[in-house]
């Protein structure tokens, strides 16, 4: 029952996800003149009237009247979106860098562009949300690695470089807020997962969502339409070894050791706290978990399941801040630093912070997709992410299933060197012009 359960959760999920892509591509194309009809332009000056022969000296000929106000070019007709502004400044023809008007639309709709069948995006988005659910770091790794390399929407970008800068940038962009779709759906699933344990944590969740929301602001005002593929391709690469690095830390006997710690405590705490105060009291885990008791600028203190704990909120906010601007910048969830960022700096217990870490991954994701799409007006594929999606929620249920037969440390294992494979192949096709790696 609770994996049916979840199978329809995570669809719903997704479909209210792709039910906000339509809403807000049907506000992009309903802004007033975005598809300005040609006839709307100036209607053309009447020709002077000619002057009469000299040997016709009688009454001058009337002048002829001037053309209606209603010729004059409608209001907002020459306002075009920022995808009709990019198609426009890149040269026509069938080359690298051009866009042929008769070739076949594909991505965004734009001639000529990267396309794929939809099926290849649900079951690509199934892959996501498998490791998703079971390494987790490494899902957002590949939902940019599916966008930038397997769909070829990086290399098509690329071409643009000397034609059209402005098209170069604006793809940059939309791969950006592509990743972040399919980061923000696996993250409303692990908050609800967590939600239901009764392991969110809503004073440090406020802090770190505090510092995230304006991280979430400035870095797409900052970055949008400025950034090149190849410069973003290059830094999606050095946050490939630091996810890397995260995994193989993972794996090794004192990763290993710290995170088999970390389970026994959380298992204590649930069997000492909160399975016993919800038997006596007789009330959901998730509703008695957290209560404020002192809050202040240096200190914030809560008891959680009866007990105390404190962090100094600057950390949180700080924390917060950085991560999210570094997930806004590449488009990666930023889960795989909040947690050992709040254990190690912060000093929160793992069971602590791990649900809640979740959370502002969630928030971080909404703020920054609000900031780009409605703010900067950044267009994406509305087919794509929505299928992908579909393919994120059916992977997200199967990943426990499968995971319960395939040792963990394995599979991290496998991504250590997937991760060190593609973050040298984007290191050094970003910032070297050329991958030393094939396939990247």
């Amino acid at each position: 029952m609770k994996k049916k359960t979840w199978i329809i959760v995570g669809l719903l999920a997704a479909l209210a996800m792709t039910a906000g892509l339509v809403m807000a591509q049907g506000q992009e194309a309903a802004k007033p003149g975005a598809s300005a009809p040609e006839a709307a332009k100036a209607a053309p000056a009447p020709e002077a009237a000619k002057p009469a022969p000299p040997a016709a000296k009688e009454a001058p000929v009337p002048a002829k009247p001037k053309a209606p106000e209603a010729a004059k070019a409608a209001p907002g007709a020459g306002k075009k979106s920022k995808l009709e502004d990019a198609i426009a400044s890149a040269p026509a023809g069938k080359g690298k860098g051009q866009i042929d008007p008769q070739a076949p639309k594909g991505f965004m709709g734009i001639p000529g562009a990267p396309s794929h069948f939809w099926l290849f995006y649900i079951l690509w988005g199934m892959w996501v949300g498998w490791i998703f659910s079971s390494v987790g770091a490494f899902g957002g790794i590949m939902a940019g690695v599916g966008h930038i390399t397997v769909f070829g929407l990086a290399d098509y970008a690329a071409g643009f470089k000397k034609t059209a800068p402005v098209m170069n940038k604006l793809l940059t962009d939309s791969i950006r807020v592509c990743n972040m779709y399919l980061v923000g759906l696996s993250a409303i699933i692990s908050s609800v997962t967590y939600y239901r344990m009764g392991r969110l944590v809503l004073p440090l969740g406020a802090c770190l969502a505090g510092g995230g929301i304006l991280a979430g602001y400035l870095i797409p005002m900052l970055t949008a339409g400025k950034l090149d593929v190849s410069v973003y391709v290059g830094f999606f690469g050095l946050i490939v070894f630091a996810v890397a690095f995260v995994l193989f830390y993972e794996t090794t006997p004192k990763g290993q050791e710290s995170r088999k710690a970390a389970r026994a405590a959380a298992k204590a705490f649930e069997d000492t706290h909160i399975k016993k105060l919800a038997a006596a009291e007789k009330v959901p885990a998730a509703a008695m978990g957290v209560r404020l008791t002192h809050l202040g600028i240096s200190r914030v203190k809560f008891t959680f399941y009866g007990v105390e704990f404190s962090f100094n909120p600057i950390w949180p906010i700080l924390g917060g801040f950085v991560i999210n601007g570094i997930s806004a910048f590449i488009g990666v969830g930023g889960g795989f630093l909040y947690v050992p960022f709040l254990t190690s700096v912060a000093g929160l217990p793992m069971f602590i912070v791990a649900g809640t870490s979740a959370l502002a991954v969630l928030v971080g994701m909404i703020t920054n997709i609000f900031t780009f799409m409605f703010v900067k007006s950044v267009p994406m594929d509305l087919v794509m992410v929505g299928t992908e999606l579909i393919g994120i929620a059916i992977g997200s249920v199967l990943g426990p299933l499968t995971s319960k037969k395939i040792p963990e440390i394995w599979l991290k294992r496998l991504f250590v060197v997937l991760a060190i494979y593609v973050g040298v192949g984007y290191l050094t096709k970003g910032f070297m012009g050329k991958s030393i790696l094939p396939g990247m």
